[in-house]
């Protein structure tokens, strides 16, 4: 097969291993850059060009979407236009979307029955006093709309820190989630890396000495974990619900069970794979493979 891997950097661990894993499997393996693509519409014909000729891309067998949140109306936009193509893509636009906003993200997981820690999203100083009693606190985790590796989640431990931080990110015109925070967790969580209807690989992620979050970007470090039933199914539900077939779940063990936190769409896979030793690019590529098939299969039968 003729697989493309969206994403800006080839030199990128996640992109480079996901190439090698394609091409130790047989299958034709690309790297193409979304920025160095436009997009063109006409009358049933839907096409991308990509460099700085006239070159246009001849529609791969498949599509593994790697859109950072820098480059997402871009990025976004040449998924969707691959999807009009009628390429299978591994987590379409609208998915990727959805994934990228928390409250979103929230909102559809609560809707459907999901546990996530109780949360608020507070416009002003006179929500405070009713979102501390909703979310049981504090201490209170807060989180920005928007924000990768950790960046924009920080712990309010007393009132006076919570209202210091609120006036600062609303005085530049930042919206904030108010979240509970789950003290038996503390500094530690778990990533589920899902694919389809199943959890490939696992790792329970603990923040360095001093830091509540436990991300590796910010310097926690992770450990290969066996997922009891109901974490996995936690997890490829959350996935299911907002529509991928490829994400990163990450979730608390509270005492109540697993509490679904977030779900990446671009989930990175480095430190995963040294804890829990998966290959989890070539996993990645397998259901890739199978997931062009079925959409090929399901293209002949409405043929």
């Amino acid at each position: 097969m003729r697989i493309v891997v969206l994403s800006r950097k080839r030199t990128l661990y996640t992109t480079r291993r996901l190439v090698e894993a394609a091409r130790d499997l047989g299958h034709v393996a690309s790297v193409l850059d979304p920025l160095a693509c436009w997009i063109v519409c006409g009358p049933r014909e839907p096409a991308l060009y990509h460099g700085t000729g006239r070159k246009k891309l001849r529609p791969p067998d498949v599509a593994v979407p790697r859109i950072g949140s820098t480059i997402s109306d871009h990025g976004l936009a040449v998924v969707n236009q691959l999807d009009m193509m009628g390429v299978p893509v591994l987590n379409g636009a609208p998915a990727i979307h959805r994934s990228r906003d928390k409250l979103r993200s929230l909102q559809f997981l609560s809707r459907h029955d999901v546990d996530i820690p109780r949360t608020v999203m507070a416009r002003g100083p006179g929500h405070v006093r009713t979102a501390l009693d909703i979310v049981g606190g504090p201490p209170v985790v807060l989180k920005l709309m928007r924000g990768t590796h950790g960046i924009g989640v920080m712990l309010a431990e007393t009132r006076s820190a919570l209202d210091s931080i609120l006036h600062t990110l609303w005085s530049v015109g930042q919206n904030v989630l108010i979240q509970e925070f789950v003290a038996e967790s503390e500094g530690r969580d778990i990533r589920a890396l899902v694919l389809g209807d199943r959890v490939v690989a696992a790792m329970r992620r603990t923040a360095r000495f001093g830091d509540f979050r436990s991300n590796v970007h910010a310097g926690g470090h992770g450990e290969p974990v066996e997922l009891p039933r109901e974490y996995e199914r936690a997890a490829v539900a959350a996935a299911r619900i907002m529509g991928l077939e490829l994400a990163g779940v990450d979730l608390l063990e509270s005492s109540a069970g697993p509490k679904v936190i977030e779900v990446n769409a671009s989930p990175g896979f480095e430190a995963l794979e040294r804890a829990a030793r998966v290959d989890v690019a070539r996993a990645i590529i397998e259901h890739g493979v199978a997931f062009a098939a079925e959409h090929a299969g399901a293209a002949r039968r409405l043929a």
